[in-house]
């Protein structure tokens, strides 16, 4: 069964049209609103509709580790979609949401990454943030990361494509050198205005003054409570407006421009791999069978099965770095490019 939410106008959407300009028009504004959750929901339909009923419903087979039958099809593959999630990530050393780093101090991590958080507590949050982005501002590429990125390089000029679609927030498979890159859950590296809603790449550390050597995880910290004022602030001219990360908070909806993107990668690619992630976060649990619905090899590279292995055609189990740079490398048919 598959639970979809319908966005509604909420708080923070009467609050964008009521700071329209004098003289905006409301109705546009709220109308453009929906238009972009409707075609979201949308997506997500097509998702967990037609195409699983098509492929997802028949018979499954378990998925086999033969490395040596992958290359050959890999060697085939013209549009190759790449699907990673924390799980490549954490082999450098970034903490994920779950498991032993689930809390930050006695929160819930889930429970600061709502936008109902950040109206009512943006210091706390930010703090939360900071720790992050501080965490991630010192981590590298790992071997998986360097490996999509070089097989990226390599097969375009062979007139290949691959496509990175990831839920990392991070800027690892940018730093990695990959160039063709969806993230559907934003950067850590990017903020948003909730004023004007200008996005901008942010690599300073400390992000603002107040601060700097704060966001420590332990429980017993206090919190910062930093002014309102003090917190990151937008650059732009006339404005001032607070900042936030521009991640995608729990609740939220994503993107919609990047999930047709998205879409249309999942239609024309001949080859997908999912990569580091544990299937359960919808919709990217969903891309990897939308593609075996279509009869098309998916590969899951990850360090135990996950909820959907049962419909991928190959599965190979241990660590990301281990495991993906030989799926990648240069197959002995390129010899002839």
């Amino acid at each position: 069964m598959f639970i979809l939410v319908i966005p509604q106008v909420n708080n923070a959407t009467r609050r964008d049209c009521l700071s329209l300009p004098e003289g905006g028009n409301i109705t546009e504004r709220v109308m453009t609103m929906l238009l972009q959750h409707r075609a979201v929901f949308a997506l997500s339909l097509r998702m967990c509709s037609t195409h699983v009923t098509k492929g997802l419903l028949k018979d499954t087979v378990r998925p086999n580790s033969d490395m040596s039958e992958f290359r050959k099809v890999f060697s085939k593959a013209k549009h190759i979609v790449i699907v990673t999630g924390a799980g490549v990530s954490a082999e450098s050393g970034v903490p994920t949401f779950r498991r032993e780093h689930e809390k930050w101090r006695k929160w819930q991590s889930q429970d600061l990454a709502t936008p109902e958080a950040f109206s009512r507590t943006p210091s706390r949050v930010w703090e939360f943030y900071h720790y992050r982005r501080e965490l991630t501002l010192n981590k590298k590429p790992n071997a998986a990361h360097l490996a999509i990125a070089e097989c990226e390089a390599r097969l375009r000029k062979q007139g290949r494509s691959v496509v990175v679609i990831t839920q990392c927030t991070d800027d690892l498979h940018r730093q990695a050198g990959s160039k063709h890159i969806l993230k559907i859950h934003g950067s850590l590296m990017e903020t948003r205005c909730v004023t004007c809603g200008h996005v901008t790449v942010n690599k300073r550390s400390p992000i603002c003054a107040a601060l700097k050597d704060k966001g420590a995880p332990d429980p017993d910290i206090a919190d910062a409570q930093i002014p309102v004022d003090k917190l990151p602030r937008c650059g732009e001219s006339d404005c001032r407006g607070l900042l936030r990360p521009n991640v995608v908070f729990f609740g939220e909806t994503l993107d919609s421009h990047i999930l047709t993107k998205v879409e249309k990668e999942m239609e024309i690619c001949d080859l997908c791999l999912v990569v580091g992630t544990s299937s359960i976060v919808y919709p990217a649990a969903m891309f990897g069978p939308r593609v075996a619905s279509r009869d098309v090899a998916v590969a899951e590279f990850n360090m135990q099965t996950t909820p959907k292995t049962e419909y991928f055609t190959y599965h190979f189990q241990g660590p990301c770095g281990t495991t993906l740079p030989p799926a990648l490398a240069p197959h002995e048919s390129e010899l002839i490019h």
